[in-house]
């Protein structure tokens, strides 16, 4: 089988196409972050499967495919949440999770191949299984501003614009290009209202951005540092019990 994938995270494209290279059940006919440069291979070469992210800036995996000349048989990658069900009323072969585990993406091959590449026909039972999903996954819940109070001056910041929020003189701050504004929240009650697919915990004292995160490497405790993508090149630990959560996150 040919496959193509496509994700707007290079550490997720790089993943996966390791582990669909080391199963043996596929060759990676290509690869893209960009979408748009995806639809033009697509439209002019012939894959077996395709491997799409839903959420990606610009265009999204669903408009993609409505533009695709002859869709292929598809495999949604998605993260934890309610966006696999449209990926079923897509017509999707099937779906994975990230952070994707290779029982489970070869699970998914064998899938392709039974089905001869084609894409999954209406006749298929498909909403069966997406009822039976609904169950187990939760919608995200997504903070999109934060306010920021200094005396009777209030400053509205764009979440995706924060790199990192850092807890520190029992205040709370939100950090976008290197300046601290402080925050009406704890770190717990971010973690709520923050979204999971983007933002995690690395410390008891941060949270981090993950699509700032540009470097990982060793610290001298048995944890990690994380080299964030901002002018400062700001440097943040991550404390031993989650780096493990956050390499998942990283699709690493």
């Amino acid at each position: 089988m040919r496959a193509y994938l496509v994700d707007d995270e290079r550490l997720a494209v790089q993943r996966l196409s390791r582990l669909i290279t080391e199963s043996g059940r596929a060759e990676v006919a290509g690869a893209t972050t960009d979408p748009h440069e995806a639809l033009e291979f697509l439209n002019q070469n012939d894959v077996d499967v395709l491997f799409l992210d839903i959420q990606m800036p610009g265009l999204s995996g669903f408009e993609l495919i409505a533009q695709l000349n002859r869709p292929p048989a598809v495999v949604f990658t998605t993260a934890y949440d309610a966006y696999a069900l449209n990926a079923f009323e897509a017509n999707a072969v099937d779906y994975l999770l990230k952070p994707i585990e290779t029982d489970r993406l070869v699970r998914a091959l064998d899938k392709v191949s039974r089905l001869g590449g084609a894409p999954q026909g209406p006749g298929n039972d498909v909403r069966a299984l997406a009822r039976e999903l609904a169950a187990q996954l939760a919608p995200v819940r997504k903070l999109e501003r934060i306010a920021s109070r200094v005396g009777e001056r209030t400053t509205l910041l764009e979440v995706a614009r924060v790199s990192h929020f850092v807890a520190k003189d029992k205040l709370t701050f939100a950090v976008t290009a290197g300046r601290e504004h402080a925050i009406d929240y704890t770190l717990a009650q971010l973690e709520d209202v923050l979204d999971r697919r983007r933002y995690v915990r690395i410390h008891r004292s941060t949270i981090v951005n993950s699509s700032f995160v540009g470097e990982l490497y060793p610290s001298i405790d048995g944890g990690m540092l994380v080299r964030l993508k901002d002018d400062a090149k700001t440097e943040l630990s991550v404390a031993r019990d989650r780096v493990r959560e956050l390499k998942e996150r990283l699709g690493i």
